[in-house]
């Protein structure tokens, strides 16, 4: 039984020319009448996908296809054959699936960003060469010290004791990365951090503040344990992952240097990385006989500060409970 004939225009695939035809289909057969005549299997031809504002295509083996006039009548065609759209098209028109599948995309996307972007970035600061870190470190301290910072102000024997006290404790971990601490007056207040390239930055504002040589080896062993566990190149890696990943993998890292300081003066640290650092004192507390009721008060005196007078707090966000896990761990 022969179907319907649908009206289209051939196009030859060698010329500009249009052919007015007619299109008809019979025992498994596409036949074209008209100003050109043409057959061939169905098997043969390739259906375009349907679009709102574009005529569907019927395209032979040779690259010659038709254009169809008649949309209505050629899905009457269509479904006369048993032909059925794509899994892929019939999809796109079903709201239904369509919600369904950007409810997917979503979860996909939230579960990557939890499990597999931390692990990811991870994977990529531990295997980065020291060149790219030591980089790193240069450009963002000299972009601080242009922008923040001053020299700092605190007597070098002062500066001597802190850094000798905090050289005389000893590690809790095998391989403790190397580390230099480095003084500066801030004009953001007090503060401290640690550089991917090895130097914890400590002002004199944060060590005022604290007055206190137990605080500071608290804040101190904080930030080696940032530095130990290289959350800074991951918060970093993570923070923009595909550029980041992109530069460090070809190698120039002068795009990823300019984005680093402004990201560390509004840089937050996550709950889960935060433990890591605490750990890491705790053990070095630990590790050298320091009572950690001492640990626990360096952070109650900077959680005690203003949330305004003290940045420290932007990038170590305050936190009771990190406080009672400390004052926990001295029964363990």
């Amino acid at each position: 039984m022969q179907s319907r004939a649908v009206p289209a225009f051939y196009f030859d695939g060698k010329t500009s020319r249009k052919h007015a035809v007619e299109l008809t289909v019979a025992a498994g057969v596409a036949s074209i009448s008209g100003e050109a005549q043409r057959q061939a299997p169905l098997s043969e031809l390739r259906v375009s996908e349907p679009a709102s504002r574009a005529a569907r295509k019927v395209t032979f083996a040779d690259g010659a296809y038709l254009e169809i006039a008649d949309i209505d009548a050629f899905a009457e065609l269509l479904a006369s054959t048993g032909y059925q759209e794509p899994l892929v098209v019939r999809m796109q028109q079903s709201w239904r699936t369509a919600l369904y599948a950007t409810v997917a995309l979503v979860v996909i996307l939230a579960l990557g960003y939890r499990y597999l972007l931390p692990a990811a970035s991870g994977l990529i600061a531990n295997a980065l060469p020291e060149s790219v870190e030591r980089r790193i470190g240069s450009g963002t301290l000299a972009f601080l010290d242009q922008r923040a910072f001053a020299p700092t102000t605190l007597p070098v024997a002062q500066q001597e004791s802190i850094d000798s006290r905090f050289r005389a404790l000893q590690p809790p971990l095998q391989g403790a990365p190397d580390y230099r601490i480095i003084f500066r007056k801030s004009k953001i207040g007090p503060n401290a951090f640690a550089l991917p390239s090895g130097e914890i930055v400590l002002t004199d504002e944060l060590v005022r503040l604290l007055d206190d040589d137990d605080a500071l080896m608290g804040v101190l062993a904080h930030e080696l344990g940032h530095l130990h566990q290289r959350h800074l190149m991951r918060r970093l890696i993570q923070g923009s992952a595909i550029a980041a990943t992109a530069t460090l993998l070809f190698g120039d890292v002068s795009a990823l240097i300019a984005s680093i300081p402004p990201l560390m003066l509004d840089l937050k640290y996550s709950r889960d990385i935060e433990l890591e650092a605490d750990d890491y004192a705790i053990a070095m507390f630990k590790a050298n006989g320091i009572s950690l009721d001492k640990l626990a008060r360096t952070f109650e005196k900077l959680d005690s500060q203003p949330g305004e007078f003290s940045p420290y707090l932007s990038t170590h966000p305050p936190s009771k409970e990190r406080i009672d896990r400390i004052l926990k761990a001295r029964m363990e």
